[in-house]
């Protein structure tokens, strides 16, 4: 069974239980108007099976620095969250939405900033030539798709900012802290798909590593 049919079950069976989500930051860098956005959680099909990050431009007015999935404002002449998510991946690291099998839409997130995100869920091939756009994108990297959504490595950081506690998730991988809204969507694609080691083992590995496992 391929990685995308795999994901694909996941999360379908996912859609049909109620876990306990995080439903989104407090509105306090808007004018309460909700903004639709969608992102992609680009995951490479490899014998251990990664997903594309981006940091942010240090010289950014807003996040600057931050690690995110490829993504951005949903634009009235886009047709719904899927190509919102697909154009933006394909302006910020040049990656053609035909090299996506979409797997499937994850839950929504609100920011801080006044935005109601969509994951959207795609596999993409190994081997493709992505170039970040210099003004949106400072750099790009992969993390393992087990990593990510390994609830031991979801840590609960807790912060006094503008004179008021918060509490958010942060993932560190290779030096990098993946934090904020980002890691906000991770930890519910986690619980969405009630990850289990022993359970959704085969959803880690793609048919390679399965065939040179078996000799095959």
């Amino acid at each position: 069974m391929s990685l995308a049919r795999r994901l694909r079950e996941a999360l379908e069976q996912g859609h049909r239980r109620t876990p306990i989500l995080l439903a989104g930051d407090v509105l306090e860098e808007s004018d309460g108007e909700i903004m639709p956005a969608a992102v992609l959680v680009a995951v490479v099909d490899r014998p251990e099976p990664t997903v594309i990050l981006t940091e942010r431009p240090h010289d950014m007015r807003k996040h600057p620095g931050q690690i995110s999935f490829p993504g951005g404002r949903i634009d009235p002449g886009d047709d719904g969250p899927v190509a919102a998510a697909l154009r933006e991946a394909e302006e910020e690291i040049g990656l053609p939405p035909a090299m996506v099998d979409v797997i499937g839409i994850a839950d929504r997130y609100r920011t801080v900033t006044g935005f109601e995100v969509t994951p959207v869920v795609g596999v993409i091939p190994p081997g493709l030539t992505l170039v970040p756009h210099p003004g949106e994108v400072a750099g790009m990297f992969e993390a393992p798709l087990r990593h990510l959504l390994e609830p031991a490595q979801q840590l609960v950081r807790t912060v006094e900012w503008r004179g008021r506690e918060r509490t958010f998730y942060e993932i560190e991988y290779e030096g990098r802290r993946i934090w904020g809204a980002t890691a906000a969507m991770i930890v519910n694609l986690s619980r969405r798909l009630e990850l289990d080691q022993e359970k959704w083992e085969p959803v880690f590995r793609s048919d390679q590593a399965t065939a040179k496992g078996t000799g095959a």
